[in-house]
C-alpha cells in the first residue's frame, strides 16, 4: 500500500526512509472536474462538530455531536447531536452527549455497530480551555451511549482512524496547554487502550488524517513555535507537512512512520478520509491561516477556507479547483457516500457557521 499511494508522477526527488523509498510529485492535474449539492440542513448551525456515519436498514445515517453554535461565544459551545438521513435528507436532534457539556474539537469513528466519540475540549467563560477524557460508545438504532474506558492522555483535535472494523488510531492533538506526540490505539472488543508507535512529525493539532487497509495519511495542523526569546510568546503556525504511516501486520500497536511530500496538502482542520474507490485519499477544505475557535486567526487575520480539492492516488496528485466554489473549513472528517464525499457544518465564507451538509461528487 504505501508504494502504491507514493509512487506518484512527476518524480522530482526522493527520500530513503524506513525501508522504503519515497517520492514528492507536482500535481497531475486540475480543472472544474467535480458537483457541490445540499443533501440535508442539520436543525441548527454547528461547527467544529465529531462527524461519523453508519447503515441502518440500507440507508445511510450521518451523525453531527458537539461543536460550536453561530455565536461563536464561548457559551455556544454545545453537547447536542443530530442525524441525518443523507438518502431523504431528513435531519433531527438526537440524544446529545450523556453529561451534557458541551465540547469543542471531539473526533468520531465507526467501528463494528457503533460511533466511538473521542476527547475535545471544554471553554470557560474566562476563556480556560481543558481537554476531556470521556469516550462514548454510541448505538445509532437506540441513539443511546455507553461510556468507555478514558483517554489515557485526553486529547483534543485530533485525528481518529479505524484499522480493521476494531482499532481506533488517535494520533498526537492538544492537551491542556500543548501538543503531544502520543499514538493511542483503542481496542473496540476489548474496550482497552494500548500504546503505539509514537507520532514522529512536529506534535499538531487541527490535523486531518485517513486510512486505507493498513495505510494512514496525516496532514497540516498547527504546531507549536517556542518563543525567539525570554520575554516573547510562543507562536502557533500551519505544520507544512505530510506522514504517511503502516500499521503492522502482525502487531496493531506498531506503525512505520515516513514523510510524504505533497504539495499544497497542508491545512488546518480540513476535511479528510481515505476512499477505497478511489484508491486514494481526499482533503477538502480547511484554511492556510490557523486559528482558536472563532476563526479569527492566531494572527489576527480573519480565516477563511480554501476552495482547493487535493486528490492522493496511486496514479499521481490532483489539484482540483471550480471558479465560484465557497470552500468550508473548522471540520473533523469526511464522510464518503453516493460516489462523492459529504461534509456536515463547518464554516462557510465570512466565518459563518453553517447548517448545510454538502455532497462533492468528483467526475
Amino acid at each position: 500500500m504505501t508504494n502504491r499511494i507514493l509512487l506518484l508522477l512527476g518524480l522530482i526527488g526522493s527520500v530513503a526512509a524506513g525501508g522504503y523509498l519515497y517520492y514528492s510529485a507536482t500535481p497531475a492535474s486540475t480543472g472544474e472536474t467535480y458537483r457541490v449539492r445540499l443533501v440535508a440542513q442539520l436543525p441548527i448551525a454547528v461547527s467544529n462538530n465529531a462527524v461519523a456515519a453508519i447503515e441502518i436498514a440500507g440507508q445511510t445515517h450521518a451523525f453531527s455531536f458537539a461543536g460550536l453554535n453561530s455565536g461563536k461565544a464561548w457559551n455556544d459551545v454545545t453537547a447536542d447531536a443530530y442525524a441525518c438521513i443523507l438518502e431523504t435528507g431528513q435531519c433531527d436532534e438526537v440524544a446529545g452527549l450523556p453529561d451534557g457539556i458541551g465540547r469543542l474539537a471531539s473526533i468520531a469513528a465507526t467501528a463494528g455497530e457503533h460511533i466511538y466519540i473521542f476527547g475535545g475540549y471544554t471553554v470557560g467563560e474566562d476563556g480556560s480551555e481543558r481537554s476531556t477524557p470521556e469516550v462514548w460508545q454510541f448505538d445509532p438504532v437506540s441513539t443511546t451511549y455507553t461510556r468507555m474506558a478514558d483517554i489515557p492522555l485526553p486529547v483534543d483535535d485530533s485525528v481518529a482512524m479505524v484499522y480493521d472494523d476494531r482499532y481506533i488510531y488517535l494520533v498526537s492533538g492538544w492537551h491542556d496547554h500543548d501538543n503531544v506526540s502520543t499514538t493511542q490505539l483503542f481496542d473496540t472488543r476489548t474496550g482497552e487502550w494500548l500504546v503505539a508507535t509514537d507520532w514522529p512529525g512536529s506534535p499538531v493539532f487541527g490535523h486531518a488524517g485517513g486510512i486505507l487497509d493498513r495505510q494512514m495519511l496525516i496532514c497540516g495542523g498547527v504546531e507549536v513555535v517556542p518563543p525567539a526569546s525570554p520575554d516573547a510568546r510562543r507562536t502557533f503556525e500551519l505544520y507544512d507537512a505530510c506522514w504517511t504511516g503502516e500499521i503492522d501486520a502482525v502487531d496493531p500497536r506498531r506503525i512505520e512512520w515516513a514523510p510524504a511530500p505533497i504539495p499544497g496538502a497542508a491545512r488546518y482542520r480540513a476535511a479528510m478520509t481515505g476512499s477505497e474507490r478511489l484508491d486514494g485519499f481526499v482533503v477538502i477544505g480547511g484554511t492556510d491561516n490557523p486559528y482558536n475557535y472563532t476563526g479569527i486567526g492566531y494572527n489576527g487575520v480573519p480565516s477563511e477556507a480554501d476552495d482547493l480539492i487535493i486528490v492522493v492516488r496511486s496514479d499521481g496528485i490532483e489539484r482540483i479547483t471550480r471558479p465560484g466554489f465557497s470552500g468550508r473549513m473548522d471540520h473533523r472528517g469526511l464522510l464518503e457516500w453516493n460516489g462523492g464525499f459529504v461534509t456536515m457544518g463547518g464554516m462557510a465564507a465570512g466565518q459563518i457557521v453553517s447548517d448545510e451538509v454538502r455532497l462533492i461528487s468528483l467526475d
